[in-house]
C-alpha cells in the first residue's frame, strides 16, 4: 500500500482482514510513528483499529520489497513527486493498482498514465473504483466497486484479493473509462455541494447530477471509452455517492463556498485532499483541447478560479439556450 490517507488505510484493512502480509507506506514518518503507537489512523480515518497483519513503514524499500502487487492511493496531483522518488525500489515484475481517482495538471495524465510513465510503459496496470466511501468500508457497510483494466488476469486478481462478505468487486476492461469517470465526478460534487450550501432543493440536485453524467459521458466518449462505463459503478455509482455523502470532501468544499467561505480558507481547514478541485482545472483544460461542451464543469472552473458568484454561474446555467435533451 503506497499512501496512509483514509482509503489506502482502508484497502489495507481489508486485505490483511483477508489473510494477507500488507506493508503500508505514509510519506510522512510523524504520522506512521503515531500510527504505530495506537494501531490507528487517528489523522485520516480516526476510531478504526488497524489489523495485525498490516505492516506499518514510511520506507519505500522496506514497502515495496519482493512486493508482487501495489496498491497505488496517493492523491493525483502528489503522485509524480511521490513515485518518482519510490520507483527505483519496484521490484520489475510488479502489477500496480490504483485506487487514486484526478487527472493531474498540467500533463492531463491519468493515474494510470503517471504511473506508467514513471514504472514503465509495459508494466500490468489497473485501477479499482466506484462508490467507496471509506470510513463506510471501514464499517463494512454494504459496498461495491469496479477493478478495471486491459489485462483480464489482473483485474480478476484484484477482484479475488478485495473481495468480502461486505464488498462486492466486478471487472472492466475500459481502464481509461473508469478512470476518467471517478475524476470527473468529483468536479460535480463540488457543484452538488454548491447546491447544498445555497439551499437550493433535491430538484436542482437531480438535475445536476443528469446533466453531470451526460457531460463526463460525452468527454469519455470523445477519448473513446466505453459509454457503458458511465452508467456502471464507476460513473453513475460513484457519481450519486460523492454528490449526496455528508463524508465526501468535495462536496462539502462545495458546500462550504455555497455558504460564501473561500476556497483558500476551507482548503486551509481540510487535512485531506478534495481532489476535484486541482481536477477541474485539469477537466475544463482536456474538455477544451478535445472541443467537448462541458457547461457544468466551465461553470465549477468560474466559481473556484475566475471569481464568479455561484448564483451567477447557476442562472447562466439555467438561462442557456434550450435543446433537445438528447
Amino acid at each position: 500500500m503506497i499512501g496512509d490517507g483514509a482509503m489506502g488505510s482502508v484497502c489495507g484493512i481489508i486485505l490483511a482482514d483477508n489473510g494477507y502480509q500488507v506493508r503500508l507506506w505514509g510519506a510522512f514518518p510523524e504520522n506512521i510513528k503515531d500510527m504505530l503507537e495506537c494501531r490507528e489512523n487517528r489523522k485520516f480515518l480516526p476510531g478504526f483499529k488497524l489489523h495485525g497483519r498490516l505492516h506499518l513503514t514510511s520506507r519505500a524499500e522496506e514497502a515495496l520489497d519482493s512486493a508482487g502487487l501495489v496498491i497505488s492511493a496517493v492523491p493525483c496531483q502528489y503522485m509524480r513527486s511521490v513515485w518518482q522518488k519510490i520507483a527505483p525500489y519496484l521490484q520489475t515484475d510488479a502489477a500496480i493498482l490504483s485506487v487514486t481517482k484526478g487527472i493531474e495538471n498540467d500533463t492531463l495524465m491519468r493515474p494510470s498514465e503517471i504511473l506508467a510513465e514513471l514504472t514503465g510503459h509495459d508494466r500490468r496496470l489497473g485501477a479499482l473504483s466506484g462508490p467507496t466511501i471509506a470510513r463506510e468500508l471501514a464499517r463494512q457497510l454494504p459496498a461495491t466497486a469496479v477493478v478495471a483494466s486491459p489485462d483480464s488476469q489482473l483485474a480478476q486478481w484484484g477482484q479475488q484479493i478485495f473481495t468480502r462478505k461486505f464488498f462486492r468487486l466486478y471487472t472492466n476492461a475500459d481502464l481509461l473509462g473508469v478512470e476518467l469517470a471517478g475524476a470527473s465526478k468529483n468536479v460535480i460534487a463540488l457543484a452538488a455541494g454548491i447546491i447544498d450550501g445555497l439551499g437550493l432543493g433535491d430538484n436542482a440536485k437531480a438535475a445536476l447530477l443528469t446533466r453531470g453524467l451526460v457531460e463526463i459521458t460525452r468527454l469519455g466518449v470523445a477519448l473513446r471509452a466505453d459509454e457503458e462505463t458511465f452508467a456502471g459503478l464507476a460513473g453513475l455509482g460513484d457519481l450519486v455517492t460523492t454528490c449526496i455523502s455528508p463524508l465526501g470532501r468535495n462536496r462539502y468544499v462545495g458546500e462550504q463556498i455555497g455558504k460564501g467561505q473561500k476556497l483558500r480558507d476551507i482548503l486551509s481547514r481540510m487535512d485531506a485532499v478534495a481532489e476535484g478541485v486541482g481536477t477541474t482545472r485539469s477537466l475544463t483544460a482536456l474538455a477544451r483541447q478535445h472541443h467537448v461542451d462541458m457547461p457544468i464543469t466551465f461553470k465549477v472552473q468560474a466559481v473556484l478560479f475566475q471569481g464568479q458568484e455561484p448564483q451567477e454561474a447557476i442562472s447562466e446555467l439555467m438561462s442557456r439556450t434550450p435543446k433537445p435533451e438528447r
